[in-house]
């Protein structure tokens, strides 16, 4: 099966800011107590970047936003020493399975890579399998804002050519 989608930048006029900030706080939104959806959006907008960190990246499939991911600065309050973080991989339930996810994360590894940062982060409660099939190694486990989570990580270093 081909390709039938695009990855690009999110910039911070574009017209699927308030879709992406949507998709964000429902999934997330719960970690941060008082954060709400005007928040989150003003949020998105700051963090659409013109590259490097923070860059935002959004799937897209004839117009139509299908995902996201976000190179970020800082996404473990508790962790302030690792950087920069891989974030908000999120894929719409109906398009998951088509390597949108696999895409995103690739385009943030790239944009990390392409501005000097030789290691990468990422934590999940869930998704470890996907990230180590994409090159990823556990490295601790922790609670974080009440979730058990595995902080994962990857550096060029580790990349097998």
């Amino acid at each position: 099966m081909t390709d039938t989608f695009t990855i690009e930048r999110l910039r911070a006029d574009s017209p699927h800011v308030t879709l992406v900030a949507t998709w964000t706080f429902e999934a997330w939104g719960h970690l941060h107590p008082g954060q709400t959806l005007e928040k989150q959006v003003a949020f998105v907008r700051s963090e659409c970047g013109e590259g490097g960190v923070p860059s935002i990246f959004v799937a897209l499939e004839k117009g139509a936003a299908v995902g996201t991911a976000s190179l970020i600065a800082d996404d473990m309050s508790t962790r302030p020493e690792l950087g920069p973080w891989l974030a908000s991989v999120f894929v719409l339930p109906n398009q998951r399975g088509r390597g949108i996810a696999s895409r995103l994360v690739a385009r943030v590894e790239q944009e990390a890579l392409s501005n000097g940062f030789e290691c990468g982060y990422l934590y999940t409660p869930d998704q470890q399998a996907l990230y180590h099939r994409l090159g990823w190694r556990a490295f601790e486990e922790v609670t974080y804002l009440g979730e058990q989570v595995t902080l994962m990580a990857k550096c060029v270093s580790e990349t097998v050519q």
